[in-house]
C-alpha cells in the first residue's frame, strides 16, 4: 500500500484505460438493487466508495455476487419493512444520501455510520423532510439513526447544496404508493449528476419527468425497477487528471471513455480549451464542476495569465476542505495561489518545485500532486498516498507503468 510517495520528476508517457465511472456505478448497483429479478452490471471496479454502496444494497436484502469486473445483484424483496439494519458508508458522500431515502421509502429503522468527514457532511435537506412527515432521526458523532417510512407528496430542495440529495429522493419516491414532486428552490449546481441519475433509471424501467431546467421533478408513484445487464461507462472526473497531465507537457493516450457521455466532468476539455484560449484572465465557474478544481488548480499554475476559479463553495465539505487543501499544498510546490471563501485565484505560468506535501487524506488532492509532480524541478513526496484508493484503487501503479518515477514510503 502507498501510505507515503516520493515522485522523481519524470514525463509521463504510454497508454491509460480509465477505470468505471464511479458515479455512474453507483447508481446502476442501486437501481439493480431495487429491480425484482436478476441484474448483470459489467465494467465495474471496486473502489471503497463502490464496495460501500454494495455493502448497502447487501444489508437492504439484495443479493450479490462479485467476479473480476461484474456484479451479478438480486433485487431486494419488497413490501416488508426492515428492522435494526446497520449501513456502513464508509467515506462515501454518494452512498451516505443515496441509501437515507431508500431505506425510508422500504420503511423501518435503520442506521448510519460512515468514516472521516463523512457525517460532518451536510444533511440538513433531509433533516427538514424528516420533521415534516415526522420521521424520527437522532445524530451522533459516528452515527445518525433513523425510523418511519416516506410518503408521497412535494419535496422541497435546495439545488445548491449537494445533487445527491435529489439523486437519492429520485430513487426512492417512484417506490412510494402515491405520486410526488420534486421542487428545486435555488439554482441548480452539478445538473450533469442528475441528468446521469435520470438516464439511469430510465435504463431500469423507472420515468420521470423532469422540467427543462431540472428545477422540477413529476414522479409516478408503485413505479416497478426492472433488472437489465447494464455496462459502465469509463470516468471522465479520473480522466482529467491524464488530460490535464497531456496540457501541461506529459504524453497519454486516454482511452475508454464514451464521446456521448452525459458525465458533467466530460467538461475538463472545454476548460483545457478555455486555458489555451484566453491568454490573459480567465474566470471559470466550477459551480457544475466541483470536483475537477484540484486539478484545474494544477493546470493553472503551468498556463500563462491569470485564473480566477470561482462557484466554489461547495469544496469545503468535500474529503478535505478542498480550498484550502488545494492552495496550501500546491503553495509548498511554489505555486502563486491565492484562497478565498468561495474561489481561488492563480497566477502562472510558475515553475513548480520539489517539496513535502499532504493529500488531507483526499484522493483528488492526491491525484493531483501527483501530476504536478511530472513538472517539478525537485522530488516530490506525498503523504497520504493510500487515499487514492477511495476512487482509483490503482492509481499508483498506472501512474508507474506510464513512466512515473515513484518510491513506495509505505
Amino acid at each position: 500500500m502507498y501510505k507515503t510517495v516520493k515522485i522523481t520528476p519524470e514525463k509521463l508517457t504510454g497508454k491509460v484505460c480509465v477505470p468505471p465511472s464511479k458515479s455512474a456505478a453507483h447508481r446502476a448497483v442501486l437501481c439493480a438493487a431495487l429491480s425484482s429479478g436478476v441484474s448483470e452490471i459489467s465494467n465495474i471496479s471496486y473502489s471503497q466508495d463502490i464496495l460501500a454502496t454494495l455493502s448497502a444494497a447487501e444489508c437492504l436484502g439484495a443479493k450479490i455476487t462479485k467476479d473480476d469486473t461484474t456484479v451479478m445483484i438480486d433485487g431486494l424483496c419488497k413490501g416488508q419493512e426492515l428492522n435494526g439494519v446497520l449501513l456502513d458508508c464508509n467515506e462515501s458522500g454518494s452512498t451516505l444520501r443515496f441509501i437515507i431515502p431508500i431505506a425510508l421509502a422500504i420503511g423501518g429503522d435503520f442506521c448510519v455510520t460512515g468514516r472521516g468527514r463523512l457525517l460532518e457532511r451536510p444533511l440538513d435537506d433531509y433533516y427538514k423532510i424528516f420533521d415534516q412527515q415526522g420521521i424520527f432521526y437522532k445524530k451522533e458523532d459516528d452515527r445518525i439513526e433513523f425510523c418511519g417510512k416516506l410518503t408521497g407528496g412535494v419535496y422541497e430542495l435546495s439545488g445548491n447544496v449537494s445533487s445527491q440529495y435529489i439523486t437519492g429522493l429520485l430513487f426512492a419516491l417512484p417506490m412510494l404508493s402515491s405520486d410526488s414532486e420534486i421542487v428545486i428552490t435555488t439554482p441548480l449546481e452539478s445538473a450533469g449528476y442528475i441528468n446521469m441519475t435520470l438516464e439511469t433509471l430510465s435504463h431500469f424501467g423507472v420515468e420521470i419527468k423532469a422540467s427543462d431546467d431540472l428545477r422540477h421533478y413529476y414522479i409516478k408513484g408503485n413505479q416497478e425497477y426492472k433488472p437489465c445487464n447494464y455496462r459502465v461507462e469509463g470516468d471522465y472526473s479520473q480522466a482529467a487528471f491524464f488530460y490535464v497531465a497531456n496540457a501541461i507537457g506529459n504524453d497519454i493516450s486516454v482511452e475508454g471513455l464514451s464521446e456521448k457521455s452525459s458525465q458533467g466532468d466530460k467538461a475538463i476539455l472545454d476548460v483545457i480549451e478555455t486555458m489555451k484560449t484566453q491568454k490573459d484572465v480567465r474566470t471559470i465557474d466550477v459551480s457544475q464542476i466541483p470536483d475537477l478544481v484540484p486539478i484545474m488548480a494544477v493546470l493553472a499554475t503551468q498556463t500563462e495569465g491569470i485564473t480566477h476559479i470561482v462557484g466554489a463553495a461547495r469544496l469545503r465539505i468535500k474529503e478535505s476542505d478542498r480550498l484550502a487543501a488545494v492552495t496550501q499544498e500546491l503553495s509548498k510546490l511554489g505555486a502563486k495561489i491565492y484562497e478565498y471563501e468561495d474561489s481561488i485565484t492563480i497566477y502562472g505560468k510558475t515553475q513548480l518545485h520539489g517539496g513535502t506535501v499532504d493529500s488531507y487524506n483526499d484522493h483528488r488532492i492526491a491525484m493531483s500532486l501527483a501530476i504536478a509532480a511530472t513538472v517539478s524541478d525537485g522530488d516530490v513526496i506525498i503523504t497520504g498516498a493510500d487515499s487514492v484508493k477511495k476512487s482509483y484503487a490503482d492509481f499508483w501503479d498506472r501512474y508507474g507503468e506510464l513512466g512515473g518515477n515513484i518510491e513506495n514510503g509505505e
